[in-house]
């Protein structure tokens, strides 16, 4: 079977001799392109992304109704709870921190750290840096 996603006119403009992936191909493969970002999910403790984070300072309420804390982190797609591993690639510091809000919001960016947890990572003159986020425990 001919993956559906691709159409039939793609398909005859391509290289001689070059098949489309099955469907079953695409999802045995298990890779996510999301906005640029690669999510490799070959299990749960597998999981991880490379991209960029930003920070977010200030108090107040997130969107699972906590608070903003010294160490926590929002995620656009994790459960609430869930502990993350990031890691600067720059200067190779991590941290350990819990998802409690959603976000970021902003194109490319896969993670938002708190103040507290920034400034273990070393970001905080930088305002962005570029992490690993890897799964914990969900």
């Amino acid at each position: 079977m001919i993956c559906p996603i691709l159409s039939q006119s793609a398909v005859q403009q391509t290289a001689p001799g070059w098949e489309p992936p099955t469907l079953q191909e695409l999802m045995l493969k298990k890779t996510v392109l999301v906005l640029g970002m690669t999510m490799l999910a070959s299990g749960a403790a597998d999981a991880g992304w490379t991209g960029k984070a930003s920070y977010y300072g200030g108090r107040g309420r997130t969107a699972s109704g906590g608070h903003v804390g010294h160490l926590t982190a929002a995620h656009r797609t994790l459960p609430f709870g869930s502990k993350i591993r990031v890691t600067n690639l720059r200067n190779h510091r991590s941290v350990v921190v819990t998802v409690n809000d959603r976000g970021p919001f902003v194109r490319g960016r896969i993670v938002d750290v708190s103040t507290g947890a920034a400034g273990v990572l070393g970001m905080k003159s930088s305002g962005v840096a570029p992490v690993r986020v890897e799964l914990v425990s969900r």
